[in-house]
């Protein structure tokens, strides 16, 4: 009877347990929010997906939190400081610097983090459309990385509110290609397709070209190290040869 019991009290400890005491390391389901290679849209997103799932959305969608005289006050708060480390765990070095406070909610930590983000729109808004519209493929250090700037910036400019359409986008994939791409980005512009079919074919593109110049590149050599005679040369050799006199 006795080991019954104790199951059943273990079941009921487990069953009454908050799921939020489950997470041991939020860095391993949401990334690191430093604002260029991981944005705020995406890390809020993150962050709500988690917060939802384990049943802590309450803590920073403005939720009014129980009264200190409530006996539900003391988990309450409990669980807000876990919901708290999640935040600051989740931020770069420089922006837990701008935002770590100890008596603090992690609704107010959350609301001072969308202030960094969404404040002086109208500025930001001008140096990332500058960003946007002035990158090029020659300015980066190759295909992957231009295009992934590109959306980094895309995704900047969603946060304090201009969205860049994917049409917009693709446009502006093409406007930054050299001219060796002109005919690909031709059919992109006429055909409109959308950002991972435009992004398909450019790859097959560089692809094509690269193959191309490794070919006209390559000389062929003799085993001795001398340039492999041509057929003209073949012929002249043969013409004047010794043995044919």
């Amino acid at each position: 009877m006795g080991d019954k019991e104790d199951s059943s009290d273990a079941t009921t400890k487990s069953s009454s347990l908050h799921p939020v005491y489950t997470v041991t390391n939020i860095q391993n389901k949401i990334r690191i929010l430093d604002g260029i290679k991981v944005t705020y849209s995406s890390w809020v997103k993150l962050f709500k997906l988690h917060a939802k799932g384990y049943k802590v959305l309450d803590r920073i969608d403005g939720s009014d939190p129980p009264p200190e005289s409530d006996p539900t006050y003391v988990l309450w708060a409990e669980i807000d400081a876990i919901v708290l480390q999640w935040i600051y765990g989740t931020l770069s070095d420089d922006l837990l610097a701008r935002v770590l406070d100890m008596d603090t909610t992690a609704r107010t930590a959350w609301l001072k983090i969308q202030e960094i983000f969404l404040s002086n729109k109208g500025s930001r808004v001008a140096a990332l459309e500058h960003a946007f519209t002035n990158l090029t493929l020659a300015g980066s250090s190759s295909m992957e990385e231009y295009c992934q700037r590109l959306k980094e910036i895309a995704e900047q400019l969603n946060d304090v509110g201009y969205p860049v359409p994917e049409g917009r986008l693709v446009l502006q994939l093409v406007r930054g290609l050299p001219q060796e791409y002109d005919p690909t980005a031709a059919f992109i512009n006429q055909y409109s397709p959308t950002w991972d079919v435009a992004l398909g074919m450019i790859q097959l593109e560089q692809q094509r070209q690269l193959a191309r110049q490794n070919s006209s590149q390559s000389v062929l050599f003799t085993p001795q190290g001398t340039t492999a005679a041509t057929p003209n040369q073949q012929q002249q050799q043969h013409a004047f040869s010794p043995n044919q006199q």
